[in-house]
């Protein structure tokens, strides 16, 4: 009975619908905090950053008969490590024992807001790091995809790649596509006409966000551009604040974003 009131407040009816509805929502509504999109390391808890190693590449050569005898060319490969701290993104609420609050829309704020404090961060490290594009970005055209694509490929990025378009310029680029022949009736135009989502295009897995800083199209990127360092993902925290006769909640992710190789994506930019 101790963590129940004459007014029938329960905490365990608060806690468990807000934190499984905080971290349901959270996961949907962050485009970064699943990991399909760069990957994680984990960082153990106490620690304040991820140490991510980062090695050049070396070449390969062929061996023939001729050279049966002969070693092969030692190389040696750079070793660096890049330092990402882990940072606190958190939400606060109190609940008042006869608030009313329902805890499923309460973790569905809190999970929202965290979300949108963490994705705001991975943009924002893109848009200081990432490889600046070659071709004007303003208003979204299909060139501008392709040609990114080519400056990421260039420099040797040979897997998957992933954008991340602003709202203004994923509608830009849906337009251009609408009006040119060229793209009629393909999948990724189908799409866009029926749901407004951003799908493949380009061999790029788009996708939008009203977050994308300003001045910034949006930005391209693959695997190994980026990587997330994990300590908390989304959770909450209920302590008692008797001074408010109810409970403060507390929604939270510790972790911490950094670019790791800025050639392996572009941003999306107006050039000229």
């Amino acid at each position: 009975m101790a963590n129940e009131y004459l007014s029938g407040f329960s905490l365990e009816g608060l806690v468990v619908p807000t934190k499984a509805a905080t971290i349901y929502t959270a996961q949907e509504q962050s485009l970064f905090l699943g990991g399909q999109l760069i990957p994680m390391v984990n960082v153990p808890a106490g620690s304040q950053s991820a140490q991510v190693p980062v090695l050049s590449e070396v070449t390969a050569s062929a061996a023939t008969d001729d050279s049966a005898n002969s070693d092969f060319a030692a190389q040696v490969i750079a070793d660096t490590t890049a330092t990402i701290p882990v940072n606190l993104y958190a939400a606060r609420s109190v609940v008042r024992d006869l608030g009313g609050i329902d805890p499923n829309e309460l973790g569905r704020v809190l999970g929202n807001a965290v979300a949108k404090s963490f994705d705001t961060a991975v943009l924002t490290a893109m848009a200081t790091s990432l490889t600046d594009s070659t071709t004007d970005a303003v208003p979204m055209d299909a060139d501008a995809i392709f040609d990114a694509v080519a400056q990421i490929r260039g420099n040797g990025e040979m897997g998957q790649l992933f954008g991340i378009l602003s709202t203004s310029e994923a509608s830009n680029l849906m337009k251009a596509l609408y009006s040119d022949g060229n793209f009629a009736g393909g999948d990724f135009q189908t799409e866009a006409l029926r749901n407004g989502y951003v799908g493949t295009f380009a061999g790029v897995q788009m996708f939008q966000s009203a977050l994308v800083p300003a001045a910034h199209s949006g930005f391209i990127f693959g695997g190994d551009a980026c990587r997330i360092a994990m300590q908390k993902n989304a959770d909450i925290e209920v302590q008692r604040r008797a001074a408010a006769v109810g409970n403060d909640v507390v929604a939270s992710i510790h972790a911490g974003v950094g670019v790791v190789d800025a050639n392996r994506g572009v941003q999306l930019i107006n050039v000229a």
